[in-house]
């Protein structure tokens, strides 16, 4: 083994450490990875839409390589699990966007990982998506610098609270704007490379914020606010990107910095006003829910401006990367995908042909919904309801039958040909039912939250990743990122979180909670295992925060706080597994209180 390999291996942590390939040449190109957030195919003035304008992104994708059919999932988090590490999202372990169940498995290779081997400075820089709490995180799982948010998305865009690690720092100005100049700084620090930045924006995703000046603008030609707020978001994006690109001109960067742009699923408020002709948006199995684009430039490489026809996928973006800047792909994971180094280089004779498959990811039973794609063909099989079937269950009664659709001669998915072509729906869901069963082949969990690492302490247990009895829901539907848990008006109920504590010892713990003065007064109990502590829940008045989300559903939907603090009192934990459980003792009014976290801090 190469000395400086060695030497690269001692320099970054155990998890890093385990993961790392090979010594890098010192003209191994820098990478660019841009991807967005719900911005769909359709949301792009290169791809016909004449509402909006997108000259830089546009730009990129004309001087660069053009991926026509790429294919993501149709939900964020597996979508980045996938990117990360060249894997199916259910092979790495991620079956969700929330309640934990987005993380990826800390033994899962990432893209930094390998590159970091290799002697790439990797940067994390705005929406993770794959865990909360180290080392599920971006610092666990191989980045070098972490700026941003863990969960699924942020409620408020300007001035936000953000992660330097995992330590909390105030910005200033419009979220999208901030994470550029991070990533500018990044990229000026890191010049002489070999650089890879993971720029992941929370625009376009809901809430609906942006500029007056984005708004006004869009609002001015009759669109509704979500529209013309989310519209207004993808030109900010652009602007940014113009940013970004230009920087790396002006530091004569360009030339070899691998750039690639695209977005994480489907359109959203776009997709009614110009979807590309496809049929259905995020969430959806549909080809709308899964296309997206896919723009790669690299001019060191001198390849052809021109536009890939097969159908490619979000497992390939990581084999490709190796490929290119010469790095021993991960011998400890199998790669799902493939390099697409012949198609970037115009030579689709030797591209194979291919079967791709989406999951719409609920929990730890669902099969469907599901579609595989072919270079022909799209099979399809969904869950009729709210959120593309948010109810769905493995082998549920409500999926509807298999659809057969020809994407060459119907490409907006009209006609459903499977009763004409019985042959094709088997052989095509026989692929989706071995595909699925490989890919979940070690189960599927929600990973218990890790406590204990120095790399994070304090460590926040939020309430999306929690367990609960009725009547307790979730303040905000689903149990999304940010949200917290109400309606605790039964003694009975309780609330508990599955832990794993790395490091035993000493914790303080401390609530996150509000409570109005008419309710104050409750004895509630916190136990871990045969450590527990009492406590009388405090009045703590609620105190909402004003968002500037442009649409009303946003008000709704997205809500923030003044949070208090309850403090418990200190536990001695063991190393291992355990259950942290709150339970009311006795509750003199008609709720216990609102619980957003809970906080555990290692002495």
């Amino acid at each position: 083994m190469p000395r400086l390999f060695v030497i690269a291996l001692c320099l970054v942590s155990s998890f890093s450490a385990q993961h790392s390939f090979a010594q890098a040449p010192a003209d191994k190109p820098n990478i660019l990875l841009i991807i967005t957030d719900d911005q769909g195919y359709g949301d792009l003035s290169i791809h016909g839409n004449t509402h909006l304008q997108t000259p830089n992104i546009d730009k990129l994708g004309g001087t660069g390589v053009q991926f026509e059919r790429y294919y993501v999932n149709s939900f964020c988090a597996p979508t980045r699990a996938a990117l990360l590490t060249g894997r199916w999202p259910l092979r790495t372990g991620c079956h969700g966007v929330t309640h934990n169940r987005e993380a990826i498995r800390f033994s899962e290779v990432t893209m930094a990982e390998a590159l970091k081997g290799a002697g790439y400075r990797s940067a994390c820089i705005g929406k993770w998506h794959n865990g909360e709490q180290f080392p599920f995180t971006p610092q666990g799982q191989g980045f070098d610098d972490v700026f941003g948010f863990n969960n699924g998305h942020w409620n408020n865009y300007f001035d936000a609270t953000l992660l330097r690690g995992s330590k909390k720092e105030a910005t200033k100005g419009y979220i999208s704007d901030v994470l550029t100049d991070e990533a500018m700084k990044f990229i000026r620090t890191n010049q002489q490379g070999p650089f890879f930045c993971y720029l992941a924006y929370n625009a376009p995703h809901s809430p609906y914020q942006v500029p007056d000046k984005y708004f006004d603008k869009f609002k001015a030609k009759g669109f509704e606010d979500n529209v013309a707020a989310f519209y207004g978001m993808c030109e900010n994006l652009d602007d940014n990107v113009g940013r970004l690109l230009g920087q790396l001109d002006e530091l004569k960067l360009a030339e070899n910095t691998i750039v690639l742009f695209m977005t994480d699923n489907g359109g959203t408020a776009g997709v009614k006003i110009y979807n590309a002709g496809m049929r259905g948006g995020k969430v959806s199995v549909h080809e709308g829910g899964s296309r997206v684009p896919l723009f790669m430039r690299w001019p060191a490489a001198k390849w052809q401006p021109h536009v890939v026809k097969p159908i490619v996928s979000h497992i390939d973006v990581l084999p490709t990367l190796l490929d290119l800047c010469g790095v021993q792909a991960p011998e400890r994971s199998k790669l799902d995908g493939i390099s697409l180094r012949p198609l970037l280089e115009d030579k689709e004779s030797a591209w194979p042909e291919r079967t791709l498959f989406t999951h719409n990811p609920i929990d730890e039973t669902n099969k469907f919904p599901g579609a595989v794609r072919t270079q022909r063909h799209r099979l399809v099989r969904e869950i009729k309801g709210p959120a593309g079937g948010s109810k769905a269950k493995a082998n549920d009664d409500s999926a509807t039958p298999w659809q057969l659709y020809d994407m060459a001669a119907d490409p907006g998915e009209e006609k459903n040909i499977a009763k004409e072509n019985p042959e094709i729906v088997k052989e095509l869901s026989a692929k989706y039912d071995a595909w699925f069963a490989d890919t979940s082949s070690e189960g599927l969990q929600r990973f218990p939250l890790p406590i204990g690492h120095t790399e994070q302490n304090p460590v926040e247990l939020h309430a999306p990743q929690a367990y609960y009895d009725k009547t307790l829901h979730f303040a905000s539907g689903p149990g999304f990122a940010n949200d917290w848990l109400t309606n605790w008006t039964d003694v009975k109920a309780k609330v508990w979180f599955e832990i794993d504590v790395t490091t035993g010892g000493e914790y303080d713990v401390e609530l996150a909670y509000d409570c109005p003065v008419e309710d104050a007064g409750s004895k509630i109990r916190l136990s871990v295992g045969t450590a527990s502590h009492e406590a009388t829940v405090a009045a703590a008045p609620i105190q909402d925060i004003p968002l500037p989300h442009r649409d009303e559903v946003g008000k709704e939907r997205y809500r923030n706080r003044q949070w208090f603090t309850l403090k418990i009192g200190t536990v001695k934990l063991p190393q291992g597994p355990a259950r942290l459980t709150l339970e009311a003792l006795s509750m003199p009014g008609t709720q216990v209180m609102d619980l957003k976290h809970v906080q555990l801090t290692l002495r």
